[in-house]
């Protein structure tokens, strides 16, 4: 029986670039559910419609690369 290759899962890294001071209250805890808590702190995140989904409504906080 032949080996099935396993697909990679695509990730993306997520970089805190702007300070969530004066953001709005759900602005600022979904960039905690990003795992990200300072400035410059960067996450791994799985590349899904969830993370797209949080990744979109703090996009002017964050970078955002594929790994």
């Amino acid at each position: 029986m032949a080996k099935a290759k396993v697909a990679e899962a695509k990730k993306l890294k997520i970089t805190l670039v702007k300070s969530t001071i004066g953001c709005l209250k759900d602005q600022q805890d979904t960039v905690v559910a990003l795992g990200l808590h300072k400035l410059h702190s960067t996450a791994i995140q799985p590349d899904n419609a969830c993370t797209r989904g949080k990744i979109f409504k703090v996009k002017h906080l964050v970078t955002v690369e594929e790994v």
